[in-house]
């Protein structure tokens, strides 16, 4: 049993009692044997939590593994201890950041390294992926070939029992739905912010999940402005998605009707417009040192607030190439005052089966 001591709404402390007796021999086997029975029935998802209390022992967690991998089932596995090879063959591991630190033999506060030492213990045990969790600091997923940092979602913590429970149960909910797994990720992440939020040990349910989804849709805004690497991640989804990507760029200084009408134009020539801003230093280069009027950063926020923007990004370069090399959309777009052979990075989006649009501007 936990008796856990609370400060007004906050857990100071937590007192276990727990029975020390092991199982037999008998016991185990029996275990084992009603496991086996219920994977046959093709479970869509299987979560091995551990607790350390000797019912998950290397046995056991490697016939479970074993079993579900030859019938197709994922294993996502909530470990403990210091030695994760019974988990060798898994689809994933959520370790806090304490456990992976413990089970690397990193020191926790070195980010860097720790997550160096996850990703190789993830190619060891040849996981699909591993997800460190960490707290106020967020998730950082580690897959074969990036590394994905997911923001905490929590606006307050009282209480932080069940949250790597329900970010292991919320996950393996997405996956078996057909989400990425970052999708999965960001979704368990949410889930587990309204845990925090709560005293206790208390599920999420849909109603509360649905809600904190609709409030996060009024901060989309701010989520719109984003560096090169989130950027590419939601590219990469939106591609997945069968989503034709357009792009296009200017400094949108001064901003007006007529910019608004074109953004709404380009929009329309596919299903996700990304803006490539230029900074204030770029735009100073292509207009004279009285330019840029409005800051960088205001520029950004105004236009993520347009319903045709899906994402803005800054860049310093004279021109976009670099950004459109990176990006790879699928349209292009300018205003129609250029040619089509005058259109930066046309001709490589043409290279890949992209096109250009152009758009005639209204003044």
């Amino acid at each position: 049993t936990k008796t856990r001591i609370l400060g007004g709404h906050q857990q100071m402390m937590r007192l276990d009692k727990e029975s020390r007796l092991t199982f037999t021999d008998t016991e185990a086997s029996t275990l084992l044997k009603q496991v086996s029975q219920a994977i046959v029935q093709k479970p869509a998802v299987i979560i091995l939590s551990d607790y350390a209390k000797g019912v998950l022992s290397d046995e056991l967690c490697q016939a479970v593994i074993a079993q579900a991998k030859a019938l197709g089932i994922p294993v996502l596995v909530d470990p403990k201890g210091r030695d994760y090879s019974k988990y060798e063959g898994a689809t994933a591991l959520t370790p806090n950041k304490k456990e992976t630190s413990e089970a690397c033999g990193i020191d926790a506060l070195d980010t860097k390294k720790l997550l160096q030492a996850a990703a190789k213990l993830r190619d060891q045990l040849g996981l699909e992926f591993l997800a460190v969790t960490r707290g106020e600091e967020g998730i950082s997923l580690l897959e074969k070939n990036e590394t994905i940092h997911i923001p905490a979602a929590a606006k307050q913590v009282f209480d932080v029992s069940g949250a790597g429970d329900t970010v292991i149960a919320t996950l393996g909910a997405g996956l078996i739905h057909g989400l990425s797994h970052h999708q999965a990720f960001e979704l368990a992440n949410i889930a587990a912010g309204i845990v925090v939020g709560k005293v206790g040990t208390v599920p999420v349910n849909r109603e509360e999940l649905l809600a904190e989804l609709i409030s996060q849709d009024s901060v989309e805004q701010a989520d719109k402005i984003c560096e090169l690497d989130t950027l590419l991640v939601r590219v990469r989804q939106w591609k997945q998605q069968k989503k034709r990507i357009v792009f296009t760029n200017g400094c949108f200084d001064l901003l007006h009707a007529g910019h608004v009408t074109y953004l709404e134009a380009a929009r329309k020539t596919g299903d996700k417009l990304i803006l490539g801003l230029n900074t204030d230093r770029s735009v100073s280069a292509l207009k004279g040192p009285s330019r840029p009027v409005i800051h960088e950063a205001d520029r950004a926020r105004v236009l993520a607030a347009l319903e045709a923007v899906d994402a803005v990004i800054l860049f310093d370069e004279d021109t976009p190439l670099k950004l459109i090399d990176a990006i790879r959309p699928d349209i292009i777009v300018k205003g129609s005052d250029y040619s089509e052979d005058q259109v930066i990075g046309g001709k490589e989006v043409k290279s890949w089966g992209g096109k250009v649009a152009l758009i005639d501007i209204v003044p």
